[in-house]
């Protein structure tokens, strides 16, 4: 079973509020057997994962990491290998930002709220895609059948719905925001809170934080 599974499973305890105990009991199982599963110590076999996929109304997948989405089921399997071509510090900075990704869509997960989740993924999704249409035309030989938007307006236009998504995102988020869900504004967050959510990536966390913010210090105003 992959790390994904301790995550998501010790989440969505904590998401409902349950204790161990608890937990345990209604799947079935001893509290240690699940403190070994929330840690990664041990793995389970595919009937607990049904199981608890039941006992939390989310898919097999969403359990396993492979989608966001709680109630999508991917139809096949991501392929993660390793790149050949990439240098260290991009294989680094890549992971950083996986980590800093899990944690967003743990947060904004606990909003209960499809709007939230796919303003979330859509924000992401077209910053990804406008980086990536722009190396992809950095040569002028290829083929641009590959996009139906004009190269002329997709930088505009991406930029324009990249901060529409921000303004939904911060209007959702805001206690002064028409749209505000209270159920995200509840949520605690602190440095000491992260590291014990996340003890394997939290450092990664501070560091993409410190990066960002190394940066932006650098701007001139």
């Amino acid at each position: 079973m992959n790390r994904d599974f301790a995550r998501i499973i010790t989440f969505l305890r904590k998401e409902r509020n349950l204790s161990q105990k608890q937990a345990a009991q209604e799947l079935g199982i001893s509290q240690a057997l699940l403190s070994h599963y929330e840690k990664g110590i041990r793995q389970c076999g595919l009937d607990f994962v049904v199981r608890v996929a039941d006992y939390y109304n989310v898919s097999c997948d969403y359990l396993l990491g492979r989608t966001v989405d709680r109630e999508y089921d991917l139809s096949e399997k991501p392929q993660e290998t390793e790149s050949k071509i990439q240098n260290a510090a991009q294989i680094v900075s890549r992971r950083l930002i996986g980590s800093m990704l899990r944690v967003i869509y743990d947060i904004s997960a606990t909003a209960k709220n499809r709007r939230m989740d796919r303003t979330v993924s859509n924000y992401f999704m077209l910053s990804v895609y406008r980086i990536f249409r722009c190396l992809y035309s950095s040569n002028s030989n290829n083929p641009d059948d590959l996009f139906t938007i004009p190269k002329s307006i997709y930088s505009g236009y991406s930029s324009s719905a990249i901060s529409k998504c921000f303004a939904d995102i911060e209007n959702m988020t805001s206690s002064e925001g028409e749209s505000y869900l209270k159920t995200i504004g509840t949520l605690e967050l602190s440095p000491e809170k992260l590291a014990e959510e996340y003890p394997d990536s939290a450092g990664e966390i501070f560091n993409v934080i410190r990066q960002a913010e190394n940066t932006l210090s650098k701007i001139k105003y």
